[in-house]
């Protein structure tokens, strides 16, 4: 018995025992710092990566968009173009609208004025050719289309319009003669199609040439007054006339498929075969 006392720790003891702090303690912290910087570093190279794959394809799709209107260069917007050409042009387009492909359309960059560089739509390249064909008319190089989508874009809607600068030579003048619209509403009744539905042919803007304006109002002579308000009316003549069908009355409308577009390009079909469309993006003059 006197053994197990002399075994057993008296109370005085444990209370006036040294304090040792655990010799642990103090190491644990630095783990701790060390493995989330390794976490921290361990991150950085798939970011870069990701970087890395997104500069690339961006300048991939900047050198497909280039040999797309390398491809279409000549063939005045359509006109002159080749079975061979056209199939190579179709081939650079798929590979551009694949970058696009599935993207809802945006309003906001579709809104504006854009320049036709190709089509091969039947009803657009029959204008190319009564322009080769007939002397008295001629196309100006400058065919745009242009989306007014407004300032609630989130209705889907809006108004577009196809313009068309042409000139009679020795009657209107060469570079601005007179402009051709073609007006329609759209609405957005998919994420990539759009329903066009025409309204009105307008002919506006006519600038007659310098020869009729003598013939009309000769320089030598004092210009009457009547002469003057002949030349004003010509200049702000307006021409309108609305597109209807046989049946019923109702505006000529089109599925128009939009497979491409960002902010310096537009690509479209015309839904059942009417043929590709190319812009790119324009100053808006109208």
């Amino acid at each position: 018995m006197d053994a197990a006392l002399a075994l057993s720790p008296s109370p005085l003891s444990l209370s006036t025992a040294p304090f040792s702090p655990p010799p642990v303690s103090f190491r644990k912290q630095p783990l701790r710092r060390k493995l989330r910087f390794a976490s921290f570093s361990s991150s950085t190279p798939v970011a870069t990566a990701a970087t890395t794959t997104t500069r690339d394809s961006e300048i991939e799709l900047e050198n497909r968009k280039f040999e797309l209107l390398k491809a279409v260069t000549d063939t005045k917007r359509g006109l002159t173009a080749t079975p061979h050409q056209r199939s190579s042009i179709e081939e650079a387009l798929v590979s551009v609208e694949c970058f696009d492909a599935g993207k809802p359309i945006s309003l906001g960059l579709l809104d504006g004025t854009w320049r036709l560089q190709y089509t091969s739509a039947p009803d657009v390249v029959v204008l190319f050719q009564s322009a080769a064909t007939l002397p008295f008319l001629e196309v100006i190089d400058q065919i745009f289309q242009k989306f007014e989508c407004g300032g609630d874009q989130s209705s889907g809607e809006g108004v577009v319009r196809n313009i068309v600068r042409w000139s009679i030579p020795r009657v209107l003048e060469e570079n601005e003669g007179a402009t051709l619209l073609v007006s329609a509403k759209f609405s957005v009744v998919s994420p990539r199609n759009i329903f066009l539905e025409f309204e009105e042919i307008a002919i506006q803007n006519i600038n007659i040439s310098e020869e009729l304006q003598a013939l009309l109002a000769p320089a030598i002579l004092p210009r009457s007054f009547l002469s003057l308000q002949i030349l004003q009316f010509i200049k702000s003549f307006k021409a309108q006339v609305p597109v209807r069908s046989s049946q019923q009355r109702r505006s000529v409308g089109g599925l128009y498929y939009l497979s491409y577009l960002d902010s310096n390009m537009l690509l479209g079909r015309s839904v059942g075969g009417g043929g590709v469309f190319i812009f790119t993006r324009a100053q808006p003059f109208i």
